[in-house]
This record gives structure tokens, C-alpha cells and sequence, in this order.
């Protein structure tokens, strides 16, 4: 389509396509937006420069500087900010013309029209079932650590063993970027595509937070145990009540996934905690009643534990204030294409302006 549009243009179309498209149509429309824009700015300073200052040298540098005065004064993001001056490099040239830096513009529209639209074939999922899919397998992960921890406090683990244990756990920590990631994009697919289930997004993202909040709980059980390990390990007269109480979560855990699985809709279902709580109420009367006669760090160490598997049960019903109380970080802004919003820019430079004007002028701003 590039080649039809004008000579040679195909190529610059491919080349903008292959680097558009992505795994769903709402990062495919992101990527072609920051690929427009930084061409479109990269194309107009290159041409800028060259009519001030002519070809040369000194044009290539100033060219580089401008773009990246412009870049960084819009708060471009990654996609658009690289864009910009590699567009004003390739633009820039011997017999350099308006009608060049068209030429690419059309050629970078046509290239990110056909990302975008061949995008949403890329995946056989939508953005919500990427989703569940993601918190399904961190969710069974986290669950499978419980059990190996489960069985190794039950037979007895060395301190080896429980430091793999936390490798592992921290393994699953860099996970959580990706699925939170994933969440985002569901929900905000969900706000301007018409097919989409926005009801089913926002409780995705829940469980997203959901998830997040387990997995870290899991690795400060897992440290608990490394610790208890490094000072003599767990005493034998609660070593079999904390072992029962891992097994319980990770069968809530694996449970919660499994309903999840089976139906994406479906609510909260307090009874699968309800074993998970149960085993630690009684693992706190054990370790009360067990106080006077063993280590008291050690017994501190497994009340934390009891805390921490309180925290998954109410991960798992979603009925902690902080899934729901507390705001949970968007997308990093060196992926936005604008890192700023064109409302919060305005903002910006109305106080940078303001500043400088003399007091009698400020009130008109």
C-alpha cells in the first residue's frame, strides 16, 4: 500500500508496521500513536533546521538537541521520544523537501494503520481472558510454593531448602509487574471498546490486586521460614499445626484459580478461606499455650506467619481496605506515549507562564 501511495514508500510503511504491532489492539494503537506523533515532530524539526541553517554538519546537531528540547518539553514517552530524533536523522538530507516529510508522514499512518488493525488477530484472547490467564498461573504458583513449603515444615527443612523456598518466592514477585500490566490494559480496553464487558475488567483488576497482595504475603513466608531456619529452625510441638495451615492456603489459593477458570464472573466464595482461617485460630491458641516452654523469637516468627496467611484469606474475599482503599500504581509513564496528559501539561505551562509575567498580568492567566 506504501509502494501504490508514492515511490519507495512501502518500505518505511513495513518498517513502521513491524515496530506498531503488538499482542492486542489497545498497545497496537498506543505504539502507532507514539510513532505518528514522534514522526510528525521529528519531521517538522528536521525541516525546521535545515531551512535555518542549511545542510551540514551543524544542522545534524541542532536537529538532535531540538528534537530532544521537544521531546522532553512534551513529555514524550519512550515510543514517542526515541521516534523523534531517529524520524529527524532520516528525514534530514541532501535535496531535503516538504514534500520528503510528507511522504513519510503517509507512509508512517498507512505502516501503524495496518499494525492496528491486524493486531486484533494477533492474540485468539481478549485482553480480559490474557488476563485471567496471567492471574491463574501466578496464582497456581504461589499456591504450589505453599505446598512444597507445606510438606518440607511438615518432615522437618533445612536451611537450604527454605532459602530455595525464597528464590523462589522472589521469582514470583517479578511476575507482578506483568499481571498488573495486563489488568490495566483490560480495564482501559474495556472503557472505549464496544464489545468489551467493562463490569468483568473492573473485577479482573481486583483480582489482579488480589493476587499481588498474596503473592507478597507468600514471600514473607517464605523469608519467615528462612529466618526460623538460620536460628534452629521451627520447634517440634508447632511444626505440624504451621504445616497444616500452608497446606490450607495453598489449597484456597488453588481453589480460588479454579472457580476463576471455570467461570470469570463469578463472585468472592468466603467458604474456601473459611478451613484457612479455622487452622489459624488454632494455630494461635497452640502457639499461646506452647509460649512458656519454647523459644520466644521463634514463637513470634509463627505468629507472624499467622498474620500473613490472615492477609491471603483476605486477598482471596477481597474484603481488605487495602485492595480497594488504596490506590495501585498505573502504567509506568516512560510506556504512556505522553507521559503527561495534554490537561496537565496546559496546567504546567499556564503556572511556568505566570511566573514570569509582571503581578498586574498574572490575573488575566
Amino acid at each position: 500500500m506504501g509502494d501504490f501511495a508514492f515511490t519507495n514508500g512501502g518500505l518505511v510503511a513495513a518498517i513502521v508496521a513491524s515496530l506498531t504491532v503488538r499482542i492486542s489492539l489497545h498497545k497496537s494503537s498506543r505504539e502507532g500513536f507514539g510513532q505518528i506523533l514522534g514522526t510528525a515532530i521529528g519531521a517538522g524539526t528536521a525541516l525546521a533546521s535545515v531551512t535555518l541553517f542549511g545542510f551540514g554538519a551543524v544542522t545534524v546537531g541542532v536537529t538532535v538537541v531540538m528534537c530532544s528540547v521537544a521531546a522532553r518539553a512534551l513529555h514524550l514517552g519512550e515510543v514517542a521520544s526515541i521516534n523523534v530524533p531517529v524520524t529527524a536523522l532520516i528525514v534530514i538530507g541532501p535535496g531535503i523537501s516538504e514534500n520528503n516529510a510528507e511522504n513519510r508522514m503517509i507512509s508512517t499512518l498507512i505502516g501503524a494503520g495496518i499494525a492496528i488493525i491486524f493486531s486484533y488477530f494477533a492474540h485468539p484472547k481478549t485482553p480480559a481472558g490474557r488476563t485471567i490467564d496471567q492471574i491463574a498461573s501466578l496464582g497456581n504458583k504461589a499456591a504450589k510454593l505453599l505446598g512444597v513449603m507445606s510438606e518440607g515444615v511438615a518432615a522437618g527443612f533445612t536451611q537450604e531448602e527454605a532459602g530455595n523456598w525464597l528464590a523462589t518466592a522472589r521469582l514470583l514477585i517479578e511476575e507482578v509487574p506483568r499481571v498488573r500490566a495486563q489488568a490495566l490494559e483490560a480495564r482501559t480496553y474495556a472503557k472505549w471498546f464496544p464489545t468489551a464487558e467493562k463490569d468483568e475488567a473492573e473485577d479482573l483488576y481486583s483480582r489482579g490486586v488480589a493476587i499481588e497482595h498474596t503473592v507478597v504475603q507468600v514471600r514473607t513466608i517464605a523469608r519467615t521460614l528462612f529466618d526460623s531456619a538460620v536460628e534452629g529452625g521451627i520447634p517440634d510441638s508447632t511444626q505440624r499445626k504451621i504445616a497444616e495451615a500452608l497446606s490450607a492456603a495453598s489449597f484456597a489459593i488453588s481453589s480460588d484459580i479454579d472457580e476463576l477458570l471455570s467461570d470469570a464472573n463469578a463472585g468472592e466464595n468466603p467458604q474456601l478461606t473459611a478451613d484457612m482461617r479455622m487452622v489459624g485460630a488454632e494455630l494461635v491458641d497452640l502457639l499461646i499455650n506452647e509460649s512458656p516452654q519454647d523459644d520466644q523469637d521463634q514463637i513470634a516468627r509463627s505468629m507472624s506467619l499467622v498474620t500473613n496467611l490472615d492477609r491471603i484469606a483476605d486477598s482471596l474475599d477481597q474484603t481488605s481496605p487495602a485492595l480497594h482503599e488504596v490506590d495501585t500504581p498505573d502504567v509506568p509513564k516512560g510506556e504512556k506515549v505522553l507521559a503527561l496528559s495534554p490537561l496537565e501539561q496546559g496546567r504546567e505551562w499556564r503556572k511556568r507562564i505566570r511566573r514570569v509575567l509582571p503581578r498586574g498580568l498574572r490575573k488575566y492567566l
